[in-house]
């Protein structure tokens, strides 16, 4: 997996969009219109941080299956938020099932009206 599949597969998600909030290489994906938008994935070279649980002790479960490529994201990962390598172990489709995840717990945290159609198809 890189980055630029990454991107793509965060972009295809309804009512999803890119935003460099940091000037960073890369954006982090958001969903939601405009400054109310969410993110659900904070895109790297090497890794993408990504809504995991919503608890930390759930969110955990990547640590213990993934020692080595999976670690708790720095400031908000006390929040359920983990980084996943996209250079390790860890295989594609459980990386492309994470962000799914992450895309779902953040949508439906958002306000009804705010949910883009099609988001839980």
């Amino acid at each position: 997996m890189d980055a630029a599949e990454l991107e793509a597969h965060c972009a295809a998600k309804p009512g999803a969009w890119p935003d460099n909030p940091w000037g960073h290489d890369l954006p982090v994906y958001k969903v939601g219109a405009g400054e109310r938008g969410k993110i659900f994935a904070f895109l790297a070279r090497d890794r993408v941080g990504i809504k995991a649980a919503t608890t930390r002790e759930a969110a955990d479960e990547w640590l213990d299956r993934h020692p080595a490529d999976a670690s708790v994201m720095a400031y908000i990962g006390r929040s359920g938020w983990n980084d996943l390598s996209l250079v390790g172990a860890i295989p594609d489709e459980e990386i492309l099932e994470a962000v799914d995840e992450s895309y779902r717990l953040v949508v439906s945290k958002l306000p009804a009206k705010a949910r883009p159609p099609g988001w839980d198809e």
